[in-house]
């Protein structure tokens, strides 16, 4: 009976705040009004986890803003809890359809280091950034680069991120698994990754390395790149971080610094990233395609 009322006293706090930010406009009145309902919805959340009221699920507050699915929700509702140190992320495989930071760099005052392999796409991005409004005083550093594992954390010092960080999300479509390993330079308090829901919650599997590698697509779909979530939760464990869940279809992993909120985001098990009926589409609609090309275990 409690419990029953507390998650209607939550629906009702946040669910009218959640149906605005689903409304997305180009209309600078209500941009306005939508930065305005993300903090009133950060606020939200801070008053419904110090009063005891169970918190929601990722599936429950996902939206997106900028993202290509729910990620923008997720991250403002993580951050809302954890708080942020000097809101700096690197994102790395960024863009501007689809990307996973552009509503904390747009709408919160983010700073960011964003790479981009398509020199093309890297000026459009520069551009986006440096024509709107939010951003156009400080817009963040966008770098057209490919990125290996031997340059990676070169490249992350040369331009200033050598410290403890926000944020870092890689979404390459190639060897994400050995990029997130390169990395020592900086310690990032949140990860996320993009990893090959193909091969379900067991298999620990990647691409093998290679500096020039090319993913295969079949159509819109990424299926020969990357690596499984187990192969992730193992190298998260080895860096000292904590898979605390997934987004709506279940490829991004969103993994947390196991200095960082545990006593908000516990560890949740790679099964649970795989209760969406899109992975079991995808398992059984790509797996016979991809099984037989070269993967590593991990």
């Amino acid at each position: 009976m409690i419990k029953a009322l507390k998650n209607k006293v939550r629906g009702l706090v946040y669910g009218a705040v959640m149906e605005s930010l689903n409304k997305q406009s180009a209309d600078p009145i209500k941009r306005v009004n939508n930065q305005v309902s993300q903090k009133m919805l950060m606020a939200q959340y801070r008053q419904i986890f110090h009063a005891g009221i169970p918190l929601p699920n990722f599936e429950d507050v996902g939206f997106r803003q900028f993202s290509e699915n729910d990620e923008d929700g997720i991250l403002l509702y993580i951050f809302s809890l954890i708080g942020s140190t000097n809101k700096k992320l690197v994102d790395i495989g960024a863009a501007i359809g689809g990307s996973n930071t552009a509503n904390l760099i747009v709408n919160h005052g983010w700073s960011g280091l964003l790479f981009e392999g398509n020199e093309t796409r890297a000026s459009d991005m520069a551009r986006f950034y440096d024509n709107t409004l939010d951003t156009r005083n400080y817009p963040p550093k966008v770098l057209s680069e490919w990125i290996t594992r031997d340059n990676i954390d070169q490249l992350l010092s040369d331009n200033g991120m050598n410290a403890s960080i926000d944020l870092l999300t890689i979404d390459i479509d190639g060897v994400d698994y050995y990029i997130w390993e390169a990395i020592q330079s900086i310690s990032p308090r949140v990860v996320l990754v993009e990893y090959q829901c193909i091969w379900g919650p067991v298999k620990s599997m990647s691409v093998p390395y290679s500096a020039d590698f090319k993913a295969g697509y079949i159509g819109r779909f990424g299926v020969y790149c990357g690596a499984s979530l187990a192969a992730f939760v193992k190298l998260a464990k080895k860096k000292g971080y904590r898979l605390v869940g997934c987004n709506r279809y279940g490829y991004n992993a969103f993994f947390m610094r196991d200095d960082v909120g545990q006593g908000v985001f516990p560890t949740v098990e790679p099964e649970a990233c795989f209760s969406h009926p899109f992975t079991l589409w995808a398992q059984q609609e790509f797996f016979p395609k991809i099984e037989r090309k070269d993967w590593v275990e991990i």
